[in-house]
């Protein structure tokens, strides 16, 4: 078996023998290394069929740039406000990065669509959702395969599900079921009461039963402890994603052998195909701090990342003021980031969906909008308008034909960053 540091031996070499091929032919192969960072819901204005999922007027940035002014210096280096006007911030007669924004061509606004979608996987119709619930059958035979009744079974947010039904819960050994605005199927157990490792057997089990007509997107255990009153979610969280199906960008990437590291949640939305390793985090700053980590570990291949703070601690809970500083927080982050790139590098930032905590809005769902694109390298092109880009597979399709692969869905906009 090959050790981590065997195989990126041998996909460098690899990766050699490819740039000769590929000068040869006179298309050398441009990024050694491409660190791609998802801003969980971080949307940037409604999509043309926004009205077909209630989201008609939906602005994630648009909304939290509003609300007050916002410090976002490298972001806007970089082009965010060169994607289209946000307010209080003034883009760059030339961005130092190249800029614009990608449309959802599958149905549907959640996470596991929208990460799908860049590695190249198109839906033919959405993840089911659950407004009313699960349906009574499912949950009957769920609770009898666990061996509990559970508690719940409703759309909720998550901090709220336990502040209402945790005593209960503590009091009980009941599981809370709780599913969301998106494709999730959700269980929620203090540690004290039923072991982390019991609660990750329950998931399995649930995924097990959620399946043809009720597959949905995501199983989530949900973690908690403390006393009532100061019940507080921890990081064991972990997700039970549906397979994904084959070919998709990771499939792809290893066929060239190219190493792949996960950072966040990327593990558990594409089930580990094709990670090579991987890094859970905390929070955001955790994932900063994983991804400078990679940076001087690992020095070629994908290096993707998802950064889940916007979605989870603010977007959901309609909270604009937390959602502002996150987005400073994470800026301010990336500028030192930013030094730290070689000539051989490429970050490439985005977002899957959207979710606009604006609170003129009726529901915390995920919202259908556009989602911003901006890429910078120290030797990658300037200033560049990516345009508006039909498929998020876009992405997926630059970052595969920059390694010597290509993925069934998405154009390429490699020749217009490369430099």
């Amino acid at each position: 078996m090959l050790t981590p540091a065997s195989h990126l031996v041998r996909w460098r070499l690899l990766w050699i023998s490819e740039m000769e091929a590929a000068d040869l032919a006179g298309n050398r192969l441009r990024f050694e290394r491409v660190i791609w960072i998802v801003l969980d819901s971080v949307g940037i204005g409604e999509l043309p069929d926004a009205a077909d999922y209630g989201d008609v007027g939906r602005d994630t940035l648009g909304h939290i740039a509003r609300s007050r002014a916002l410090k976002l210096p490298n972001l806007v280096r970089l082009g965010l406000a060169n994607i289209k006007p946000l307010a209080h911030l003034e883009p760059p007669a030339r961005a130092a990065g190249c800029f614009g924004k990608g449309a959802t061509h599958s149905p549907g606004k959640d996470t596991t669509t929208g990460h799908w979608e860049m590695a190249g996987i198109w839906l033919a119709q959405a993840f089911p959702v659950y407004p009313q619930g699960f349906p009574a059958e499912l949950i009957a035979q769920f609770e009898k395969q666990i061996g509990r009744r559970t508690i719940g079974n409703k759309p909720a947010s998550g901090t709220e599900i336990i502040k209402e039904l945790g005593e209960e819960h503590v009091r009980t050994g009941f599981p809370i079921v709780y599913t969301s605005g998106d494709s999730v199927f959700q269980i929620a157990t203090h540690e004290d009461v039923i072991p982390v490792p019991e609660l990750y057997r329950m998931c399995e089990i649930a995924r097990k039963l959620l399946d043809g007509p009720n597959r949905v997107g995501r199983v989530i255990a949900r973690p908690f402890t403390g006393a009532p009153g100061n019940f507080r979610r921890t990081e064991r969280r972990h997700d039970y994603a549906v397979e994904p199906p084959r070919p998709m960008l990771m499939d792809a990437l290893v066929e060239r052998g190219v190493p792949i590291f996960g950072v966040g949640k990327i593990h558990d939305i594409y089930n580990g195909r094709g990670v090579d390793d991987y890094a859970t985090t905390k929070n955001n700053v955790d994932g900063m701090a994983k991804l400078d980590e990679a940076l001087v570990k690992r020095p070629a291949g994908l290096i993707f990342a998802n950064l889940v703070d916007f979605d989870m601690l603010y977007g959901h809970r309609k909270d604009v003021e937390g959602f502002a500083k996150s987005l400073e927080e994470f800026d301010a982050l990336l500028g030192p980031f930013l030094t730290k790139l070689g000539p051989g590098d490429l970050i490439m930032i985005t977002a899957d969906h959207g979710c606009d905590p604006d609170p003129v809005n009726p529901t915390t769902d995920h919202s259908r909008e556009y989602v911003p694109i901006v890429t910078y390298g120290p030797e990658a092109a300037s200033g560049v308008n990516l345009g508006v880009r039909a498929t998020l597979a876009d992405m997926g399709q630059t970052i595969a034909e920059n390694f010597g692969a290509r993925i069934l869905h998405g154009e390429s906009f490699l020749k217009s960053i490369a430099g």
